[in-house]
């Protein structure tokens, strides 16, 4: 909830950069790094300095850091570049569903009726608050690449799910971040997204005030908090559920621009985000994944052989 809620400010602390002459990847770009940095001393606290730890999990951080933050990243922002933003957002929230049928191809086993009735629930509720004008005919270029954004972030709740293995959620949310952070910035230089930034005050809660403020508050609360107790409450929930309770960020969204930025909410929205409460309430809880058992002292493994 507290990941769901901290997601949620992106949006409506993002607009005044995008407004001031900001590209949208130089934005995510600035605050994937600036979140980074500063989850960076609890990272090295809660490591103590021990980096095999690290590098135990690196394929671990690679999927966050590579696929959850930057490829998911740059995949909605190129789709945004085709489709309607509430078209785009549509699909890319289809992820629980991905992981649903994920589970079921992999097991060969029908869901149960209560994790089908929370998804259908769920689904119906997102199209209410997003809006039932994102259902239009649009580029099929900017459909899979929205597409290719969901695939991300069913990767982030996957691999925030996963059995720890000594890895710190802080750890994994401040490295992954980082890493993220370094290839955006390299698909900036290398041209394949835009990157540019003005520095001058922007337009905030009906006032002026320095770029640096809105971009703080997305750091700090939209991606730092928010990845840091998303993996953390993952890892405790399952990817399943996690994924779910993840759809309530278009509901605080929503509810943090009415409050911020003046758009109301209208009876549809409220009506779905109730459809997304009662969806999220019929997905029954996974059992957290067991961590792989270390090996036994003074065994040696294949490497050391």
């Amino acid at each position: 909830m507290i990941s769901a809620a901290s997601f949620g400010t992106s949006g409506a602390f993002i607009k005044p950069l995008l407004e001031a002459g900001w590209s949208p990847a130089a934005a995510v770009t600035a605050r994937a790094f600036t979140a980074g940095l500063l989850l960076l001393p609890f990272v090295l606290v809660a490591v103590r300095g021990d980096g095999a730890v690290l590098w135990r999990a690196r394929w671990r951080i690679a999927g966050m850091g590579l696929v959850a933050v930057a490829f998911t990243q740059l995949a909605y922002f190129a789709a945004i570049s085709r489709v309607p933003v509430s078209t785009a957002l549509l699909v890319e929230y289809l992820a629980p569903l991905l992981l649903v049928l994920w589970t079921w191809l992999i097991t060969r086993r029908l869901p149960r009726p209560a994790v089908l009735l929370g998804s259908v629930l769920a689904v119906g509720g997102l199209v209410l608050v997003i809006g039932p004008g994102a259902l239009q005919a649009v580029d099929p270029a900017g459909l899979a690449l929205a597409f290719a954004a969901a695939i991300g972030c069913a990767v982030y709740f996957v691999v925030a799910a996963r059995p720890a293995d000594g890895l710190p959620p802080v750890a994994l949310a401040g490295v992954g971040l980082l890493l993220g952070a370094v290839a955006l910035g390299l698909a900036g230089v290398a041209g394949v997204v835009p990157m540019s930034a003005t520095f001058g005050d922007v337009a905030l809660l009906g006032a002026r005030a320095p770029w640096w403020v809105p971009l703080g508050v997305v750091a700090i609360f939209g991606t730092a908090v928010a990845y840091a107790s998303g993996i953390y409450g993952s890892s405790r929930l399952g990817s399943r559920l996690a994924s779910f309770l993840g759809l309530l960020e278009v509901v605080f969204a929503s509810v943090l621009a009415w409050v911020v930025v003046g758009e109301r909410l209208t009876a549809l929205q409220i009506t779905g985000g109730l459809l997304i409460l009662a969806g999220i309430a019929a997905i029954p809880a996974e059992p957290p994944a067991a961590p792989e058992p270390a090996p036994a002292p003074g065994a040696l493994s294949a490497l050391d052989a």
